[in-house]
């Protein structure tokens, strides 16, 4: 979680983008179709936006593209 709008290198943003499989592999194995696509050549981020409390800034949640990642099945 961080607050703003900054993304680390080699993460996404959590914004309900439609991704290829092929080129994220990582986070497609962890998150499947769950949030959209079709579960072969493209699946959805989740798309989570929050204001921090007392503020008018947003909490931008992200998911790390790359690591040791367990294996589809």
């Amino acid at each position: 979680m961080l607050t703003g709008s900054y993304v680390p290198s080699g993460f996404l943003q959590c914004n309900g983008a439609s991704l290829q499989t092929s080129e994220y592999t990582a986070p497609f194995s962890l998150l499947s179709n769950r949030f959209g696509g079709n579960n072969s050549t493209t699946f959805g981020l989740p798309n989570i936006t929050t204001k921090l409390t007392g503020s008018s800034q947003d909490i931008g949640w992200c998911i790390c593209c790359y690591g040791t990642f367990p294996v589809r099945s």
